[in-house]
């Protein structure tokens, strides 16, 4: 979407794309695939939610359990977070051994290849 389409509503462009980034500590190992499996359990239906065009789970080697989602639009996000859904998301946060990350990136434009050839088409200039 072109932010010359989009219409400015006091925080993102309507139509942005939204980022749930979620970081969890685990107390241990056992702790972190526990938390792991769940949010994987939680993936299952949130991937079929209109609007939610991505949704992963994963640890880094020291344990740590990273979560994001990407929603379509503010509006598919906010339906989310009133959702039961986000309150099973909210428990899962909960057991973690330190409070969670919590981190929303509103995303107003998207480019493609059309960037890389404007900047390149600068550098030639």
């Amino acid at each position: 979407m072109s932010l010359s389409h989009a219409e400015w509503n006091g925080w993102c462009y309507s139509g942005c794309m939204v980022r749930l980034t979620i970081v969890l500590r685990a107390a241990s190992t056992r702790s972190a695939q526990e938390l792991l499996g769940t949010l994987r359990f939680l993936m299952g239906n949130r991937r079929l939610d209109p609007g939610c065009e991505e949704c992963t789970a994963w640890t880094e080697p020291d344990g740590t359990v990273r979560y994001s989602e990407a929603w379509a639009t503010e509006a598919d996000l906010r339906r989310h977070v009133q959702s039961p859904a986000f309150t099973s998301l909210l428990a899962v946060m909960e057991c973690a051994s330190e409070p969670p990350e919590v981190q929303f990136d509103f995303v107003t434009a998207r480019r493609g290849l059309d960037y890389v050839a404007e900047v390149r088409a600068e550098a030639e200039r």
